[in-house]
């Protein structure tokens, strides 16, 4: 029996063309740009503290929260706190969503980078919420809450006590 020799340089070749046609995300990648001309804010109903509520989730289906700590103009969740909090960022320019919401969309360049507000509020995912379905974020720290159609716009906001 004769044994054929393979250059190691064609199987670390077949390797990276393997990984490149994979595509793979990593997780926590709530946070990557939507590609252009597709929804960046979908919405969904699911069920928050007991209750069958309609929220705002990215574009993978991942419920969106908000913290009130942030306003319009300062973003307070960056470095460890983006990390278990993903910041929803938007490629460029002014985000769509689908079907359209009654508030407005907007875009913040801060220490996330291209964060983007619904009514004034920076949205972030949880980095616990695996599922279309998960809301594990909603009143952690009394402070964090999902973001829904009807979040009134941070400067009249009374937030809710969930």
């Amino acid at each position: 029996m004769q044994s054929i020799r393979i250059p190691s340089t064609i199987i670390v070749g077949v390797a990276a063309l393997s990984l490149a046609a994979c595509g793979g995300t990593s997780v926590g990648s709530a946070a990557t740009p939507s590609p252009s001309g597709t929804s960046l804010i979908h919405t969904a109903s699911i069920q928050v503290a007991g209750k069958t509520e309609t929220v705002l989730k990215n574009p993978k289906g991942l419920t969106l929260y908000y913290l009130t700590a942030d306003t319009a103009t300062s973003i307070t969740c960056t470095g460890g706190c983006a990390s278990n909090w993903p910041p929803l960022l938007s490629p460029s320019g002014t985000p769509t969503s689908n079907p359209a919401l009654p508030g407005t969309l907007s875009v913040f360049n801060g220490p996330n980078g291209n964060q983007v507000l619904y009514n004034g509020h920076p949205l972030y995912t949880y980095i616990k919420d695996g599922d279309t379905g998960d809301a594990y974020g909603q009143g952690l720290g009394g402070k964090w809450f999902v973001a829904t159609p009807g979040l009134a716009s941070a400067a009249a906001s009374a937030y809710p006590a969930y």
